[in-house]
């Protein structure tokens, strides 16, 4: 293996350990040396990949949305199912992985958003960067359910789609406090209602 191909696979090992335990614990209780001893990467190599742990946080974040928002793609090309289904297929999908871990969750949109965004300004750029691109693409899947007549929403298609995520990410939140799904099914019960699912 070449030493270039060697750092973007230590890279690579890197942001994913911390995906995980960012989800699982946050990203100020989380030290670099755990992460890199979680990857067997020696904590002076640290600062080859990553210029601080601001920077490796922004980075983690990033690869995260894209990911994420390549999911919620697939999702919305779904083209067995209309405008309507495609969302709540969307929306049913986050509920499943917020169940998870006794209501944890698994998105760090949710986990650090709150955290970071008075921390740090880079990771606070690259969650409003990932959470508009999936309010972007909520945007135009309703925008399509609009013009092929399957939602007939009545607010513009960029305010249900910002409301509803701003609904989800609240929910999400509750359903951490309160360790049960109530709030994201009664999110679930106004989404359906709002997109007449």
């Amino acid at each position: 293996m070449s030493p270039k191909r060697a750092d973007l696979d230590t890279r690579a090992r890197l942001l994913d350990a911390a995906e995980k335990t960012f989800a699982g614990k946050g990203y100020a209780a989380v030290g670099i040396n755990e992460v890199l001893s979680g990857v067997g990467v020696p904590k002076g190599s640290f600062y080859h990949y990553f210029p601080s742990k601001d920077a490796f946080g922004e980075a983690v974040i990033q690869r995260y949305f894209e990911s994420y928002l390549r999911d919620l793609d697939e999702t919305l090309a779904d083209g067995s199912r209309d405008w309507p289904g495609r969302l709540m297929a969307y929306w049913e999908g986050w509920r499943a992985n917020q169940g998870l871990d006794d209501c944890q969750g698994r998105c760090l949109a949710v986990k650090l958003g709150a955290e970071v965004a008075d921390l740090s300004e880079p990771m606070r750029l690259a969650l409003k960067t990932g959470t508009g691109g999936v309010i972007d693409r909520l945007e135009r899947a309703i925008t399509a359910g609009v013009a092929d007549g399957s939602l007939t929403p009545g607010v513009p298609p960029r305010v249900l789609a910002q409301s509803l995520y701003d609904l989800w990410l609240g929910a999400s939140v509750l359903a951490k406090v309160h360790r049960s799904l109530d709030p994201m099914d009664s999110a679930l019960l106004v989404t359906r209602h709002l997109l007449g699912a």
